[in-house]
Parts: structure tokens; C-alpha cells; sequence
């Protein structure tokens, strides 16, 4: 799809598989001025396994970036989740964690769906550091996919409820966020019922509506708060 001033392309991709309730890629290509990929790897309800979540933007001057195997649920309050699924995959957070450091302040909301391995990280763009995330995408990515393949179905109904609930509630997180809901983000009107006010009711203002400003409200962290065990070590808010 071409916009309107006919030089920014939009790609989209979609796909599903065993395990996977969606796969969904887009890119935005501004050529020199914007590049843009916004990848999601969401699994079927019946897994509890972490989504799969690629955000990069890139201009002449600067590259954000988050990387990560989103939890399905908090890893600093459930311990178990944690070392189900990232125990392994700390040494792999760690080497990237110090090519790609943290990117300074980002605030407490977004930490419940973040993971100890997660990729923050702004830098001034180069080919060479380009080059690193590219192979960090490859390795986040694979270590994901291995994760599908070793997943067993859930087969406790209880359990299976409660996984549909926490995906709706990171797909609404997402959704709220982003431009492109129904494409990349399919799920945050079908999988519940819940608004984003019914899970964040922090965020409502007097008249009902959603705090515009919520991205700044509550604590924010400058550096990175989980340690190299994996040890969430800032403060819960």
C-alpha cells in the first residue's frame, strides 16, 4: 500500500500455524527519511507460552527499539512463570542487554509485560549496531520458536480461561497504542469482553475517557531493573 504522498510503502503480512493464533508483520518503508517493523507472534489460548514482539523505528539520527518474548504474565510477581520460560534464555538476554543497553527512562506500565530479557534500547543509527539487532532478532526470534515447538497444550479449562484473559488484556495494552489495531493486534475486540479501563482503571479521567497522558504516569526507570539473574531489582509500583 502506498500512502499519500506516494514515497512511504506499508507491507503487510499475515499468517497462522499450529500453536499460532497469529503471526502478523508490518513494515513501513519512507526510504531514507522512516523505516518502521512492527512484528507480532501471539500463540493459541490454550498455551501460556510468552507473545513474540519486535517494535523498530528508525530515522537518519535515531533508532528505538524494543525486542522481546512478552509475558503472558507478570515476571516479577510470578516466579514460576519466569523460570518456566526465560531461566534459560537469560544468558541470551545478557549479551544483548550489553551491546543494546537500556534506553533510558521508560515508566512502570509497560513493565508488566515486559520480560527480564527484554530489549529497550535507543541508539544513534549505524550499520554496525543495525547489524546486532538483526542478529538479535534472529536469535529472539528462534529461541520463540523453539519455545512453540516444545509447548504442551494446556488442558485445565480454569487455566485456559485465564490465558484467553491475559492475552486480551496485552493485546488491549497493545491495541490502545497503536494505529494499525485490527491488523496486527486481531483478538482486542473478540478474545473478551473488557475495555482497556476495565484492566488500567488508573488511567481513567473524571469524564470516562482514557488519560491521554498515561505513558508518563507512574514510576520511571533510567536503567535497566532486572539484574543479570534475571531478579527484578526496582521498585514495584
Amino acid at each position: 500500500m502506498k500512502v499519500k504522498d506516494d514515497k512511504t510503502v506499508l507491507h503487510a503480512l499475515s499468517y497462522q500455524a499450529p500453536k499460532i493464533r497469529l503471526l502478523r508483520s508490518l513494515t513501513i518503508d519512507g526510504g531514507s527519511a522512516m523505516q518502521v517493523l512492527d512484528f507480532a507472534g501471539i500463540p493459541e489460548p490454550m498455551f501460556d507460552m510468552p507473545i513474540f514482539c519486535a517494535n523498530f523505528f528508525t530515522i537518519p539520527s535515531l533508532s528505538i527499539i524494543v525486542l522481546d518474548l512478552n509475558p503472558m504474565y507478570d515476571t516479577r510477581t510470578q516466579q514460576d512463570y519466569k523460570e518456566k520460560y526465560y531461566l534459560k534464555l537469560l544468558p541470551l538476554g545478557q549479551k544483548y542487554a550489553e551491546l543494546l543497553p537500556w534506553g533510558d527512562k521508560i515508566t512502570s506500565e509497560s513493565l508488566s509485560f515486559f520480560s527480564p530479557i527484554v530489549i529497550w534500547t535507543k541508539f544513534a543509527t549505524s550499520q554496525t549496531k543495525h547489524d546486532v539487532l538483526f542478529s538479535a532478532f534472529r536469535d529472539y526470534f528462534k529461541a520463540w520458536l523453539e519455545l512453540v515447538d516444545q509447548a504442551l497444550p494446556e488442558t485445565n479449562s480454569l487455566q485456559i480461561l485465564h490465558n484467553k484473559e491475559a492475552q486480551h488484556r496485552y493485546l488491549t495494552w497493545r491495541a490502545e497504542k497503536d494505529l494499525v489495531r485490527n491488523f496486527l493486534f486481531e483478538g482486542a475486540d473478540s478474545l473478551g469482553t473488557k475495555t482497556f479501563l476495565d484492566y488500567f482503571p488508573e488511567y481513567r479521567r473524571e469524564d470516562g475517557s482514557v488519560n491521554q497522558k498515561r505513558s508518563v504516569i507512574g514510576k520511571s526507570y533510567e536503567t535497566r531493573p532486572w539484574n543479570s539473574n534475571g531478579e527484578f531489582i526496582g521498585e514495584m509500583s
